[in-house]
């Protein structure tokens, strides 16, 4: 019986190799294939009968069978789910061949059902972005894109690449141009708006302006109630100009209409002449400004006029926001490979509640404290202006301790930060 134990032995090493090749290929551990070999393992040291032989084998192979049958059935229900919420999924071979594809991918692609499987990514997706997107993962195990098929009408796919720990690339397609299409109508709305509110708000502008100068040379014959009330409507006039501005800009920056110009830009004399700008109104406010650059510091690549902006707009918040008699600081030093540049106020500070969403559109922290009114627009600008920059926005602060916004821009040459606005304590 001994060929028998032996021939045995071989047929399990035989089996164990080819469920774990399918096991590695599909994605799973071998723990099923380890548990079907302890399960069908009959001891060397026994004699072995045909009949038991046989078990063994049928049983190491049924365990083989259902584990593939598991997770085809697990493929299937995350395909069909993908479908369902409207996102084509794609796995790809290391050698870029298409082993799954779901409806929705085909749908996307106007492929017919099933005609992507066993194709190269090449023949399968007609399209060399998405093939490229795909290589670049498998280089850089993550890779995304946007692209327009079948220009200009075709629709517009956001492809994100993601190289699989155990072999292959997954790719996911999703559909927005709807999602585009509303973006671009949102933005010529807000822009058609803008414009036309412009005439008659520089129109009231114009006339409280005038106002305000007939009353300062009627001198006593016009009461102080009416002095105030004048003056009142100066100011919410000049914030519903600010705010139509503010909407505008934003509305460009969104939609990609406002292109940077960007030139070799010293952060550090933007942020001092920004900071002598400002100085008037600080000193109404009673809160000093102090200016601290380190010298010798490396150019930024920039454009001064928008950086300008942001530092106007985070000094402007820290004076409001200060109580009297304190300081604002501005800072700009050199931090490895990037400018950082921080605006440092001794003010109220920011609740743990609100830093999270400082940075979105309309948002104010704690309405009840907010003094001066404002938009809520300064800092998604700001935000939208250092991201596309290639850098990046955070703040820092406890309540009723400060705050600090920092601005952090890569030198030349430096790998962009990942343009997203982070809050922190």
């Amino acid at each position: 019986m001994d060929w028998l134990v032996v021939a045995f032995v071989a047929a399990q090493a035989i089996l164990i190799a080819i469920f774990a090749g399918v096991a590695l290929s599909r994605g799973r551990t071998l723990d099923g294939v380890a548990d079907g070999v302890r399960d069908g393992e009959v001891g060397a040291e026994n004699d072995l009968s045909g009949e038991e032989l046989v078990d063994g084998v049928m049983r190491l192979r049924r365990r083989a069978e259902a584990a593939e049958f598991a997770l085809a059935q697990r493929l299937r229900d995350l395909a069909y789910l993908a479908d369902l919420i409207g996102v084509g999924v794609i796995r790809l071979t290391d050698d870029l061949r298409v082993e799954v594809a779901n409806t929705a991918a085909h749908v996307f692609l106007e492929r017919e059902p099933g005609s992507m499987l066993g194709r190269t990514a090449i023949e399968a997706l007609l399209d060399h972005r998405i093939e490229e997107i795909a290589r670049t993962a498998a280089e850089h195990g993550t890779a995304s894109g946007e692209i327009v098929l079948r220009e200009p009408d075709g629709p517009t796919l956001v492809i994100r690449a993601r190289r699989s720990p155990i072999l292959g690339i997954w790719l996911v397609l999703e559909d927005v141009a709807e999602l585009r299409r509303l973006q671009r109508i949102r933005a010529e709305f807000i822009d058609n708006l803008s414009h036309e509110l412009r005439t008659p708000i520089t129109t009231v502008g114009l006339l409280a302006e005038t106002l305000a100068r007939d009353a300062a040379a009627a001198g006593e014959a016009v009461p102080p109630r009416m002095r105030e009330r004048i003056a009142k409507l100066e100011v919410e006039t000049g914030n519903i100009a600010q705010m139509v501005s503010e909407l505008l800009d934003l509305a460009r920056i969104e939609s990609g209409g406002r292109q940077l110009h960007l030139d070799d830009v010293s952060l550090g004399r933007v942020a001092t002449e920004s900071v002598e700008r400002l100085r008037p109104f600080a000193e109404r406010q009673r809160i000093r400004l102090e200016v601290e650059v380190m010298p010798d510091l490396p150019l930024v690549r920039g454009e001064a006029a928008r950086l300008g902006q942001v530092f106007a707009n985070l000094v402007h918040n820290a004076v409001k926001f200060s109580p009297p008699e304190s300081t604002v600081t501005v800072s700009v030093r050199q931090a490895g490979e990037a400018i950082e540049a921080a605006v440092t106020d001794q003010g109220i500070g920011i609740s743990a509640t609100d830093l999270p969403r400082i940075f979105e559109r309309f948002y104010k922290a704690d309405r009840s404290r907010t003094a001066g009114g404002g938009t809520g627009l300064g800092l998604a600008i700001a935000s939208h202006i250092v991201n596309g920059h290639g850098g990046r926005l955070t703040v820092a602060s406890r309540e009723g301790a400060g705050a600090t916004f920092t601005m952090s821009l890569p030198l030349p040459g430096a790998t962009p930060a990942t343009p997203a606005p982070t809050a922190g304590a």
